[in-house]
């Protein structure tokens, strides 16, 4: 029997000892400090007087919520001369729970606010003036279902005198079978009653990844005086609508929109991060058109079907007209819908909009920017836009201002649509990124960081010369935004960072110019090393495999870097920034090409002195996991520890189970990956996948892996991890983690999830690595 007073031993939780337990104690509260470090997602201007007013709309993670809490801080703007701007901010942020949206209207004088609904509330749009909410309707189901706030089928746009406001929604839900004891009820029924149910229905595909539960997206119009909402005719469900944006109206015509189409009448293949689904841009008569309203009803009947205006290219996306309505300009990722590489390199492009009446099919494409195939040194690389402003203008009404990606640096440019003429206005000399906010009549406000700097913002003031050339000069904002805890604050005051170039080895004749130029790697490590010694090593590795990692702050990184690691963060060749011929110089050599680049970097630095050859980790994600887990098998004694999250390990088993499954021809045949593809994948196929997977690999690890998966992860379903992470149980000898994360996709990107990842990679390296 027990002594009376004799203690229980301590309980641990799962797979922790007392060592570990400490560990995690301490690791954590640092990551809590990166963790509250705040996002800047968005900014808008808006004219005033002694000046102009700014909106920054922010997110932090709520880690007992397990959402993101997003807020708004205002401040005043007044350029006090050439060489000095003042802000001067809100004393507090002002938090906007459940908002979806905030889009200001052309003036400035109204802001729409959109709270999607909840299960089967409605949809509420508040149109807010300078001191009030003026309006606020009420959108039910049997209208729509939840206005896309995405970022890519995202589209809302106010009309030119603000009484109209086009947006893209889901389609209303279809009706379903009732049943009841009796069997199936004819009159079919919304009312929910106790003494029936109802039933599935015909399935629906969906556009794959991040979408499950999406209906179809599809085009409305909200009248901001009555609230009456019209959905826009005549566009059917063969096409998917995003982006959408008024045309330039015009004295006694027909008013239009023009919107972004997707075909959606056969397989929706998964569309989230995948440019290379065929796209073009549309224009289709608006309701409520003035016009309209005073036909008579036969006029109003006429013809309301989508007119395609650019039929001879494979994608227009990201439509904008410039300010004097005579240009409609747009971005285009031809290159990728062509080769099927899910990303490239994309095009600028104009149509001329000075026509009057109706839009035509037959439109003449100009190009603005091509795409770049090799760039020389230093040159501009080629187009890489994300995103783009909705008014993205110099007052010139001919420049446009972009950000895009420059190697492994992120950076503003300006486009004369004109000419075409490119320039770098971010700093040139800069290694840090820049991304842009928002304009200020003809200032930037941006915000710029490195991996050891946290986001600052900047304030760029265009200066003419007397010569034909601009130059531009750029202040430091003093922010609330920026600020962070001291502990963070002196811990990335000790690190440093710099972007390697390295040389491609074996460089074979069949390689063309711009896949055997030096591509990138961006190291982070302590400004001082003690005793000659280094401090262990971490592989980073972007999936894609054609995305890029920029050098901007990452807090999971910095939060790694933090903890006394460096950093090696590579951009084999595959990756955006560097013009075409290297992004496409990877598909068909994945697991070789890619593997290489990244053994090659890494002896770079064990050459240079900079990384210890007994202290070398690697992480990555996606396609990143995929060359983790590749790396671990064919350098198996290179690597103390490794990290995949949701990791491609079996091509032969994923492509039968991913929203991509094209993904997996394109890179494994390259050119052939087209017309190879077929959703009944031959035994030949299936070897050729097997062939470049891991799995081909795993009896020669020996290298402890944590595994990070997503349970309903559509892009590399969990599957792939799983099966990898039990053959390497199975052979034995090699120690195992896996940890579930049963409610995420592919991105690991739930507050508490991301949280939870990076805490037990920085206790996983810990363990194995100091």
């Amino acid at each position: 029997m027990d002594s009376v007073g004799a203690s229980s031993p301590k309980e641990f939780p799962l797979g922790l000892d007392a060592s570990l337990e400490e560990e995690y104690s301490s690791q954590s509260s640092l990551l809590q400090d990166f963790t509250s470090i705040p996002t800047i997602d968005k900014a808008w201007t808006f004219t005033s007087d002694g000046g102009s007013q700014g909106m920054f709309s922010m997110s932090q993670p709520n880690l007992l919520a397990n959402k993101k809490r997003r807020y708004i801080l205002p401040c005043h703007i007044s350029k006090e001369s050439t060489n000095a701007v003042s802000f001067q901010w809100a004393a507090f942020p002002i938090e906007m729970s459940n908002v979806s949206m905030m889009i200001p209207s052309p003036s400035g004088s109204k802001l729409l606010v959109v709270r999607n609904p909840e299960n089967d509330s409605p949809t509420k749009f508040e149109i807010w003036g300078p001191s009030l909410v003026e309006k606020e309707f009420y959108v039910p189901a049997s209208a729509h279902g939840s206005v896309y706030s995405d970022g890519w089928f995202e589209g809302i746009s106010w009309n030119s005198d603000e009484t109209l406001i086009a947006y893209v929604a889901e389609e209303p839900a279809p009706s379903k079978p009732t049943f009841t004891t009796f069997g199936y009820k004819k009159d079919n029924s919304t009312d929910k009653d106790c003494g029936s149910w109802k039933g599935q229905g015909d399935w629906e595909e969906e556009w794959g990844e991040t979408y499950a539960g999406k209906r179809q997206p599809a085009l409305f119009i909200i009248d901001v005086n009555s609230g009456v909402v019209h959905p826009v005719e005549g566009i059917g469900k063969s096409l998917s609508v995003g982006q959408v944006v008024w045309a330039p109206s015009r004295e006694g015509l027909e008013q239009y929109l023009v919107f972004v189409g997707w075909p959606s009448d056969n397989r929706k293949l998964g569309i989230k991060y995948c440019y290379n689904r065929p796209c073009a841009l549309y224009a289709v008569k608006a309701p409520f058109s003035k016009v309209e309203v005073h036909q008579s009803g036969t006029n109003a009947a006429n013809d309301v079907s989508p007119i395609k205006l650019t039929q001879s290219i494979s994608s227009a996306f990201f439509p904008r007209f410039s300010p004097d309505g005579k240009l409609l300009i747009f971005l285009s990722a031809r290159s990728s819908v062509d080769s099927w590489a899910h990303s490239a390199t994309d095009s600028l492009h104009k149509i001329d909009w000075s026509f009057s009446g109706k839009p035509t099919p037959d439109v003449t494409i100009v190009d603005v920017v091509p795409i770049v195939m090799c760039p020389e040194d230093g040159c501009f690389p080629g187009l890489y836009c994300f995103s783009v402003l909705s008014r993205p203008w110099l007052s010139d009404g001919y420049t446009m201002i972009l950000s895009s990606i420059w190697g492994s640096t992120q950076v503003i440019i300006s486009v004369n649509v004109i000419s075409g003429n490119i320039s770098r206005i971010s700093p040139g000399d800069s290694s840090f990124s820049w991304n842009m906010l928002a304009l200020d009549g003809d200032n930037i406000i941006a915000v710029c960081s490195s991996p050891v700097d946290v986001p600052a913002i900047k304030y760029g003031s265009l200066a003419r010369k007397a010569s034909v050339e601009t130059s531009w000069s750029w202040l430091d904002i003093s922010s609330p935004i920026s600020r962070c805890s001291e502990k963070v604050t002196s811990l990335l005051s000790s690190r440093q960072f710099s972007i390697m170039r390295i040389p491609v080895r074996d460089i074979s004749e069949n390689l063309t110019k711009g896949a055997s130029k030096p591509y990138e790697a961006i190291f982070v490590s302590s400004k001082t090393q003690s005793h000659n010694a280094c401090d262990p090593l971490i592989v980073v590795l972007h999936g894609g495999p054609h995305s890029v990692s920029l050098s901007s702050f990452s807090k999971s990184l910095a939060f790694l870097s933090s903890l006394g690691y460096s950093l090696l963060i590579v951009n084999y060749r595959g990756s955006l920034g560097f013009g075409e011929e290297a992004v496409q110089s990877l598909p068909g050599k994945i697991g070789s090409q890619d593997v290489n680049d990244v053994l090659a970097a890494i002896d770079h630095v064990i050459e240079k002195g900079l990384a210890d050859p007994s202290k070398i980790s690697v992480l990555g994600g996606s396609h990143g996991g995929f060359l983790t887990t590749h790396l671990i098998g064919q350098a198996p004694d290179k690597f103390a520890a490794a990290v995949a999250r949701n990791p491609v390990c079996n091509l032969a088993l994923m492509v039968g189970t991913s929203d991509i499954p094209d993904w997996c021809y394109a890179e494994t045949f390259g050119e052939k990956g087209k017309t190879n593809f077929t959703e009944a994948t031959s035994s030949e196929h299936l070897d050729a996948f097997y062939r470049k997977s891991p799995i081909l690999h795993v009896s020669k690890v020996r290298t402890p892996t944590l595994f990070l998966l997503g349970a309903k992860d559509l892009r590399v379903p969990m599957s792939t991890g799983l099966q990898y992470a039990r053959a390497l149980k199975e052979k034995g000898g090699v120690e195992v983690k896996v940890i579930m994360f049963p409610e995420d996709t592919h991105a690991l990107d739930r507050p508490q999830s991301d949280f939870e990842s990076f805490l037990n990679i920085g206790v996983w390296f810990k363990k194995y690595c100091k």
